[in-house]
């Protein structure tokens, strides 16, 4: 019985991811259908993970209009166990603060912090696509006096974050296409279940004109927009794989690589695609901490696996140098950063560059916007 009800929840958040709804929506409505296949306590912590560096974007959580400071500076200042970066970067992907404390959570400050508002338990999911990607975490938390967070319980989220995970993604890419933030910012074309095109965002046709064998002025769209657009419609339609995004990189006329997202939306019982067009930037921390740091490219790896938590060894061979290279590397972004160690890199990173998001996103959460996925340069 709780199998079924859990392969029935499996199926309704992917139904769910596949909408291509704002991502207040999505987490809200994802929240209610755990909660019949796996019951805590009064509501899941959502965040968004800029999936370049593993940092909080945002964090959305019913009852909680604002993350408290102190629990930021716990996140990414303090030493304890379970941290967003840690788990989303593990192998399994969860983790319960029991596991992570051996069974006696009472020494870690993130368990104590928990009981000043009732939550004795709580498990911690990266949200990673099946491509690796991840985009965002949830924390779900339970009562002292309840049941124990098992292996059952981990295996469900296990089986849902691919889901949540594309779902954020989707719902980033769209409220960015809808509402841009930037001059070189995502695109939108809405089509129809035959393929014509309903709606579009400003700035759209330049982009559209940028791809090969297409005429937008002639009302011929590129091939590119078409195919991605079946994909999105065959995957939408596929049970036993729904709510996955279809994504194509096309070489743009002027040399430059373009990439097209198709996301299948569902309103009112009729069917629509979105196709979302963006230039395949380089993630937006590179250049960020280039502008403010003046950091080389190198030097700029190297941070980025910092922040991701990567050890020196890790770094290395990921870099395919030596543990001195990595050292010499670091010293030199310390000196330009003005930070002493690891942990204060990645604080004034987070501080500087995340926060202000974060922030940023609990007001539009409150005012109906879209949410932003990316740092604040």
């Amino acid at each position: 019985m709780v199998e079924d009800v859990r392969q029935r929840a499996r199926d309704k958040i992917a139904q769910l991811a596949g909408r291509g709804g704002d991502l207040v929506t999505f987490w809200q409505e994802s929240s209610e259908v755990i909660a019949h296949a796996l019951p805590y306590y009064f509501s899941p912590c959502w965040y968004t993970l800029d999936p370049a560096s593993l940092l909080m974007t945002s964090h959305f959580q019913d009852g909680l209009p604002e993350f408290p400071r102190e629990w930021l500076e716990a996140e990414y200042l303090s030493d304890d166990v379970n941290k967003l970066v840690d788990v989303a970067r593990s192998d399994r992907g969860v983790s319960t603060l029991h596991e992570a404390t051996g069974g006696d959570p009472s020494s870690s400050p993130r368990w104590q912090a928990n009981m000043e508002y009732g939550g004795d338990q709580e498990m911690i999911a990266g949200l990673r696509t099946r491509s690796g990607e991840v985009w965002g975490a949830v924390g779900l938390y339970r009562e002292p006096g309840e049941p124990m967070f098992d292996a059952d319980d981990v295996r469900f989220v296990q089986a849902v974050s691919p889901y949540l995970a594309e779902g954020a993604r989707r719902a980033l890419l769209v409220g960015e296409a809808t509402e841009p933030e930037t001059l070189d910012g995502p695109g939108l074309v809405v089509l129809s279940a035959d393929y014509k095109v309903e709606s579009t965002t400003p700035g759209v046709e330049r982009w559209l004109a940028e791809l090969p064998d297409g005429d937008w002025d002639a009302g011929r769209l590129p091939t590119a927009v078409l195919s991605v657009a079946a994909r999105a419609s065959r995957t939408a339609e596929a049970p036993d794989e729904p709510g996955e995004v279809a994504v194509v990189r096309v070489l743009a006329r002027s040399g430059t690589w373009v990439v097209l997202h198709g996301a299948s939306l569902v309103s009112d019982g009729s069917r629509r695609v979105a196709v979302i067009v963006e230039p395949a930037h380089p993630a937006r921390i590179t250049p960020l901490l280039m502008a403010a740091y003046g950091l080389t490219e190198r030097e700029q790896g190297v941070t980025r696996l910092v922040l991701q938590g990567n050890s020196t060894t890790e770094i290395a061979e990921q870099l395919v140098v030596s543990t001195h290279t990595v050292q010499q590397h670091l010293k030199s972004v310390f000196d330009k950063t003005g930070v002493r160690s690891r942990r204060d890199l990645v604080g004034k990173v987070f501080f500087t560059h995340y926060e202000p998001r974060v922030r940023d996103n609990e007001h539009r959460a409150t005012d109906g916007r879209p949410l932003r996925g990316s740092p604040v340069g």
